[in-house]
């Protein structure tokens, strides 16, 4: 069953088309499992072998290739006719003698689209150099360009019912948190802290069942706080005086809700504490900053005001778009908080602020995820923002 009705899958494919007209894209090849999620509805683990839509100007609805065995999810999950549900024989997959752009470059053909602009998703995760050798190769008459993010920028702004389930998400967060926050004590095995922490993110709460993440729990002790996505260390046991990160997250139907906070096992170092109270003075700072209209790099520039002269320093970016997605990534690579990013915040764009700091000893993380309003931005998590003492 389709989570979002008729009218809003037409509105995104019509949004998408209109973005392809203005980067020259007359046929695109959409690759990345959230934009086909986002376009049809489709929802498969089916992502390790190539699959997608193709999307055309004068087409009224995309066309689903993919794995033979996975067409039936098609037709379970997306209101696609049955002609436009493509699915390839088994010696297309993994094969050296054949590649699934191939059949792709043979629909493309068969429509009469082989000498068209085809965009492709050239820096998404799903869509391989092979891949594009193999159109370049079969569809000789065709000009084959980027079009990584004509899906993605429709995307970044939410409607309602999106930011809906990033509200129930944001609820499943706070569970997923406060159990780690409850369950790791000097003694516990980091992997069975992990464990409670995936059991809570699929649990949900009584309202809601939760999904998987896009990201792993990321979950480093002691000395491995000094870097950013390190996950637990398997066997080891906490011990008092551990500082723990975790960046940790709620899913519902695939839309994402962050969350970020630091842990310290005992009495925390004077050190520590400086860092976080500067580091959360300018998260509060910063956030009642954002509205519409501003931009991205002014967020940025904000925040190093807000941290000046506490001598805090954070070299990265300090947050980016978040919403619907899959493996490996909760972000939408289509705005990130940094300097010469001059994307104007919208309404309906969601934000994770996350002003992460690694040092060569230890780390320091405290985010807030919110949705971009009309006078300013809404918060999505209730979860106090602070180094929590245990």
């Amino acid at each position: 069953m389709l989570l979002f009705p008729a009218a809003e899958y037409a509105e995104r494919l019509a949004k998408t088309k209109e973005r392809m007209h203005e980067h020259g894209v007359e046929v695109l090849i959409v690759s990345h499992p959230a934009n086909m999620n986002y376009l049809v509805g489709y929802d498969g683990w089916s992502f390790y072998v190539h699959q997608g839509l193709i999307v055309s100007l004068d087409c009224d609805e995309p066309i689903w290739f993919g794995r033979e065995q996975d067409g039936n999810a098609a037709r379970i999950l997306t209101s696609l006719k049955e002609e436009n549900i493509k699915g390839y024989p088994d010696h297309y997959v993994m094969s050296k003698l054949r590649h699934p752009m191939q059949f792709v470059a043979d629909i493309l053909r068969e429509r009469g689209w082989d000498a068209r602009h085809i965009g492709v998703e050239m820096e998404g995760y799903y869509f391989t150099a092979e891949g594009f050798q193999t159109l370049r190769r079969d569809l000789p008459k065709a000009a084959v360009k980027d079009g990584t993010l004509v899906v993605n920028l429709v995307r970044r702004i939410k409607s309602a019912r999106e930011i809906e389930y990033v509200r129930q998400a944001a609820r499943i967060a706070e569970s997923v948190m406060k159990t780690a926050l409850d369950v790791i004590a000097p003694g516990v095995r980091e992997n069975d802290a992990a464990a409670e922490v995936y059991k809570a993110q699929i649990a949900g709460t009584p309202e809601f069942g939760g999904d998987y993440t896009s990201l792993c729990p990321i979950m480093p002790s002691a000395e491995r706080t000094s870097s950013a996505h390190l996950t637990w260390c398997a066997d080891r046991k906490y011990r008092q005086g551990d500082i723990v990160l975790l960046e940790l997250a709620g899913a519902r139907h695939h839309y994402h809700c962050p969350i970020s906070r630091t842990l310290f096992l005992g009495e925390p170092p004077a050190e520590l504490r400086k860092i976080a109270d500067a580091v959360v003075k300018g998260l509060n700072e910063t956030v009642a900053f954002i509205r519409p209209g501003v931009t991205a790099e002014a967020v940025e520039a904000k925040w190093r005001e807000s941290i000046a002269g506490t001598g805090v320093h954070k070299p990265s970016r300090v947050g980016y778009s978040f919403g619907l997605n899959y493996p490996p990534d909760w972000g939408e690579q289509t705005l990130s908080l940094r300097p010469a990013d001059a994307t104007i915040l919208q309404p309906g764009m969601c934000i994770h602020f996350m002003p992460g700091i690694w040092l060569k000893d230890f780390g320091f993380e405290c985010s807030e995820p919110l949705v971009v309003t009309e006078n300013g931005c809404d918060l999505f998590l209730n979860f106090e923002r602070k180094l929590f003492v245990k």
